[in-house]
């Protein structure tokens, strides 16, 4: 009998990762989340039982991330997919932000992708196959204003997945999964703390073409089609899951 795959997921205790996390337990996957929210941890595994396990880690500190893989291939076997999918943003232009600043986003969002991929790389080349997923961003090919760090970071997990993909082919693949506005705790935090929190909902729903922004589950759904076996031959790419943003430009529609 086959054993189940295992996937780990970094920053799956809410959002997208808790997305990922309901939806592989679902396909059958041992799943092990990662995330610095102990509460929301802790409350997630509850609720899918013995087919998950919650890990406390902050992904963008080495020794953290050697230690809480270790524990994750000790209890449920070697790796077969890795979902980075850790993030934060701060809103501040290149000349707002500080050094701590800067570190601590490209840390978070970039890092922490690199310290992940580097400790379960290997565990996968035991296996023979595997699929690293880096959860980028639409702010890898367009910019909003003020957020310099974390479209520079975002902007580089498609080099990171590129490398990956090149570097450990043919049995490991490497994908760049690219979101538009998606509605997750950290977009509601910033909509929250906005001047006119209704006002900036509806221009992030009118600024895609989709006229909505998107939902966790369905980035999730994209993300664990990529991991399985009918994603093979998608390997070094990056895919836009933004509601048509950035594609139409400024002016008057003509009528047919």
């Amino acid at each position: 009998m086959e054993l189940r795959k295992h996937v780990i997921i970094t920053g799956g205790a809410k959002g997208i990762g808790e997305a990922c996390a309901r939806m592989f337990v679902r396909d059958g996957y041992c799943t092990t989340i990662l995330d610095i929210d102990k509460s929301a941890g802790v409350t997630l595994e509850k609720e899918l039982g013995g087919q998950a396990r919650f890990i406390p880690c902050d992904v963008s500190k080495s020794p953290e991330v050697d230690v809480s893989i270790s524990q994750a291939i000790d209890f449920f076997g070697d790796i077969d997919v890795l979902v980075n999918n850790a993030g934060t943003n701060d809103y501040s232009t290149v000349t707002e932000t500080t050094d701590e600043l800067w570190d601590y986003v490209m840390n978070v969002n970039l890092k922490s992708h690199f310290l992940c991929a580097r400790r379960c790389i290997p565990s996968m080349q035991k296996k023979g196959k595997g699929v690293v997923v880096n959860v980028s961003s639409v702010q890898a090919y367009i910019s909003q204003a003020k957020v310099a760090a974390y479209t520079t970071a975002k902007t580089a997990l498609l080099g990171l997945t590129r490398s990956i993909a090149v570097d450990y082919s043919p049995n490991i693949r490497s994908v760049a999964i690219c979101p538009g506005t998606i509605d997750t705790p950290m977009l509601q935090k910033a909509i929250r703390e906005s001047p006119d929190p209704a006002a900036v909902l509806e221009e992030c729903n009118d600024m895609h073409l989709t006229k909505r922004i998107g939902t966790a589950e369905e980035v999730a759904e994209l993300i664990v089609f990529v991991s399985g076996d009918k994603g093979n031959f998608i390997t070094g790419q990056a895919i836009r899951i933004d509601g048509g943003l950035g594609v139409s430009v400024a002016g008057s529609k003509r009528d047919e």
